[in-house]
């Protein structure tokens, strides 16, 4: 019990920065980030089909959440999301964990790149502080006003957003166990508010973080919003299906346990409702915020509750001082978060794949980045599946853990 309750609270000090990174990179207020890591994070490991698995919001969806909230407002997100949810316990029920073998892998590594790059190109803006009105969402048109809004690079920003950068990794190899992420974001904020450095925070842009959760509410439901929020819905809970029972898959390796597939996925269901009601977001199983609560002694799922807990009670306490983090400090982490997403160490094993799986993955990577998710993924798992038709005899894939 102790040692889950000092696992809880080192994963609390990862999530927090990530999970208020990650709201404002998918275009939503950083508190939405917060609420969903403490509604769906404790959902997901109260009725989780892993003893060890951490949930939240997560890198993966920042593409389609931004999407969704571009087209369709914050209230279209929050029922997507709610949609997701019931189509996950719909998933759930009828067994389709079991599901999740038949994706090829050239797909899901393509897909992961992707987006790790679309991730990384969305944060330049508040790693420079680029004086920018507005980034379009699409990535050959965000990459052409970035490089036009260079003139406008503050020195400040790019200096505390590299040196928080250069701390992460310091700190992920000098102190494996401490919570480098919030250390290195502290830091560099703290230097910001104390030399008073022109650069952007949480506070100046956002306002005052609120102190309290909200009361659950309905999202409002019209048939004509349901139809034109199905894709998004779909899509949504074939990431957070995929994502949360990837992450069950890693931590079974790493304790040498068995996760219960379709539980997982109800439990995500539960947990997407959940934080729709809360007005939050997508939530799914987060890898490398599970891999942590391992390393750091997390056994049962009392950790990943303290871990929600522990969130909420900063949020009550102290939200104050998550406002004065830095937004480049914010960007630097979620550039490394992209990098470690896109796993460099297996590009050259990916290379010496043969050569229809490289053509899947680069193919699914391409259509990730300049096309659309939800094509990249549909096109990408339709010819996945028919190669793998043609290919009866190759085995099923091996997963490694990855360093998400």
């Amino acid at each position: 019990m102790a040692q889950d309750a000092i696992a809880g609270v080192t994963v609390a000090m990862v999530a927090l920065p990530l999970s208020l990174a990650i709201a404002i990179a998918s275009g939503a207020d950083p508190s939405k980030g917060l609420i969903t890591a403490i509604v769906a994070g404790f959902l997901i490991s109260l009725l989780g089909g892993s003893r060890v698995q951490i949930g939240g919001p997560t890198g993966a969806f920042i593409v389609v959440v931004f999407g969704v909230v571009a087209e369709h407002g914050y209230d279209g997100l929050v029922l997507a999301t709610f949609m997701a949810g019931l189509i996950l316990l719909v998933a759930g029920y009828f067994r389709a964990g079991n599901l999740i073998r038949l994706i090829p892998e050239p797909v899901i590594n393509g897909f992961t790149i992707g987006i790790a790059v679309i991730i990384a190109t969305s944060q330049l803006k508040d790693l420079f502080g680029l004086t920018v009105d507005a980034v379009p969402a699409e990535f050959l048109a965000k990459i052409e006003v970035l490089w036009a809004a260079r003139p406008t690079l503050s020195v400040a920003s790019a200096l505390i957003g590299l040196a928080t950068m250069i701390l992460i990794v310091f700190f992920r190899r000098a102190a494996p166990k401490l919570p480098g992420l919030i250390a290195a974001v502290a830091a560099t904020s703290a230097i910001v508010s104390l030399v008073d450095l022109p650069v952007d925070t949480i506070q100046s842009r956002f306002g005052d973080l609120p102190n309290t959760l909200p009361w659950p509410a309905m999202p409002e439901i019209g048939f004509d919003r349901i139809v034109e929020l199905l894709p998004s819905a779909l899509i949504i809970a074939f990431l957070a299906g995929v994502e949360s029972l990837l992450s069950a898959m890693v931590a079974d390796r790493m304790i040498s346990g068995r996760h219960r597939p379709n539980a997982e996925l109800l439990a995500q269901g539960a947990a997407n409702i959940g934080s729709s009601l809360f007005g939050g977001m997508p939530a799914t199983g987060a890898i490398a915020r599970t891999a942590t609560n391992i390393r750091a002694g997390g056994k049962t799922p009392v950790a990943g509750l303290i871990h929600a807990l522990t969130i909420m009670i900063v949020m009550l306490l102290a939200s104050k001082l998550v406002g004065y983090m830095a937004m480049p400090a914010l960007a630097g982490l979620l550039i490394l978060t992209a990098w470690n997403m896109s796993e460099p160490h297996k590009w050259r094993s990916y290379a010496a794949e043969r050569k229809s799986d490289v053509f899947l993955l680069l193919l699914t990577l391409t259509l990730t980045v300049l096309a659309d998710l939800t094509v990249a993924i549909g096109v990408g798992v339709a010819l996945g599946l028919a190669m793998r038709m043609l290919r009866r005899d190759v085995p099923p894939s091996e997963w490694s853990e990855p360093d998400r």
